[in-house]
């Protein structure tokens, strides 16, 4: 019995997480039961193989401008490390995200990877501390083309309650964070502003792959207001209450583009698996890369700070 209790206090998180996205995707099949599945499937098929291969491709664009975003902490940070090697552990970062019951998951693997390679496990930390604090930054620039819009929806007692002082909570977190984690490059700003701009990259072609979508099913969104929305549902999801943000991320990005983007509830619902679906084929190159990597690892064991590619 005590086993059981310390075995469910240890894992108390990842449990209250998978509830989370249990009820959230319990939500989505009940909001999907609620439409028509044949408008739904009419959705789907309206967007050409064309505007989905672009969209593939405009996020496989964004990925590599993740990877220049680490790529330049690690470098600044006075590790000699290969783009191409960053590029592995990257998309093995991102694999893990999509595949293992963790938010955090990708981050453990990339730390894993660099460490195993020799590196230092302090700035290797510290620098995947500040890629995803460098992350946020960036989307905290588009969030008011999302936030203006949602503003009414916002106005209820209720909602000014629960939300206005969670949000002024994170924003005070984030700021110390970003404080303590930023020592590191404090005397190289040209790496946080490079990292800031390719933070900027990414998220344009994030965005762009999402327009994409909506262009397929002959619908028109301004491309900032895609933006916002995103942003809003981006920070919606780094709430810990499921894992991965599945379920959250559907549900958020499905209400935004009904209730502000004009889209109908079945095309909402659309693009919000579509865009799933996109960020688990761009992450497959990471079961890929995972046996090289691996296979340096073993290489690289006895011999710190190499970086001999395969």
């Amino acid at each position: 019995m005590n086993r059981v209790s310390n075995w469910l206090q240890s894992n108390r998180q990842t449990l209250l997480r998978g509830a989370g996205s249990a009820l959230a995707l319990i939500l989505l099949l009940v909001l999907i039961k609620e439409e028509s599945g044949a408008e739904i499937l009419s959705a789907l098929r309206r967007v050409s193989w064309g505007y989905f291969l672009a969209a593939i491709f405009a996020l496989l664009i964004s990925r590599v401008f993740i990877t220049a975003r680490w790529f330049t902490l690690l470098r600044f940070a006075e590790l000699e490390i290969s783009f191409l090697r960053v590029s592995q552990l990257t998309f093995t970062g991102l694999f893990a995200s999509n595949f293992l019951p963790t938010t955090i998951g990708g981050d453990v693997a990339r730390l894993a990877g660099v460490m195993q390679l020799g590196y230092d496990r302090a700035v290797c930390l510290a620098s995947l501390i500040a890629d995803r604090l460098i992350g946020m930054a960036g989307m905290v620039f588009t969030l008011p083309f999302g936030l203006v819009p949602a503003w009414s929806l916002m106005q209820a007692p209720a909602a000014q309650s629960a939300f206005l002082p969670s949000l002024y909570r994170k924003g005070v977190n984030f700021l110390q964070r970003a404080l303590e984690t930023f020592g590191v490059w404090a005397r190289r700003p040209q790496a946080l502003l490079l990292s800031l701009l390719a933070t900027f990259a990414n998220m344009a072609f994030i965005f762009l792959s999402i327009w994409l979508l909506i262009r397929g099913m002959e619908k028109n969104i301004p491309y900032w207001l895609i933006a916002g929305l995103w942003s809003l549902t981006y920070f919606v999801t780094l709430v810990p209450v499921s894992i991965n943000g599945f379920g959250v991320q559907e549900l958020s990005l499905t209400f935004l583009l009904s209730a502000l983007g004009g889209l109908s509830h079945a095309e909402s619902l659309a693009i919000a698996v579509l865009i799933r679906l996109l960020f688990i084929i761009t992450s497959l190159p990471g079961a890929f890369f995972l046996p090289a990597i691996l296979a340096a690892m073993n290489q690289t064991r006895n011999r710190p700070h190499e970086d001999s590619l395969p």
